[in-house]
């Protein structure tokens, strides 16, 4: 189930940036609320934040080791019990996958949700799915961690 998960969210992150592509790189932009949220094409060749510009081979690098990490904690070091943890996990693996399909395929990742109103980043869905999987697991290790080893240790 939580690989179909991943699957689906890496498919609509794709789905979304191939649209983007097709539509709106020739248009730039399209306001949807005016100078509050548009829909900016954006060709990300950094990191977040536009860190790490031009650095498409490190950054790939990177990714690939922190799926990899992901991956080994997710089926090694986790269970069903911990659902919050394997949702946030699997949240920040799609998002991950997600960039590096582009920064493989395309040499950089497409952006397009842009909130004017508050002057922020251009980003996108993966990068939505990123920051949704890392407040999660920092609610699961600052709320949760230690209760349900506590838990764990009167059980046995």
């Amino acid at each position: 189930m939580w690989f179909l998960l991943c699957g689906l969210l890496i498919g609509a992150d794709q789905l979304i940036k191939q649209l983007t592509v097709s539509r709106l790189s020739s248009l730039g932009s399209i306001p949807i609320v005016n100078e509050v949220f548009h829909l900016t094409y954006v060709e990300n060749r950094g990191a977040a934040f536009g860190i790490f510009q031009n650095s498409t081979g490190f950054l790939a690098l990177l990714t690939a080791v922190e799926i990899g990490v992901i991956l080994y904690y997710f089926v090694k070091k986790t269970d069903n019990r911990r659902w919050l943890l394997r949702l946030s996990l699997m949240l920040v693996l799609a998002g991950a996958i997600g960039n590096f399909i582009d920064r493989i395929l395309r040499g950089f990742v497409v952006d397009m949700f842009d909130f004017r109103l508050i002057n922020f980043y251009v980003f996108n869905f993966a990068d939505a799915c990123i920051c949704i999987g890392v407040a999660l697991l920092a609610y699961y290790i600052i709320f949760l961690h230690d209760k349900l080893k506590e838990k764990e240790q009167i059980e046995k």
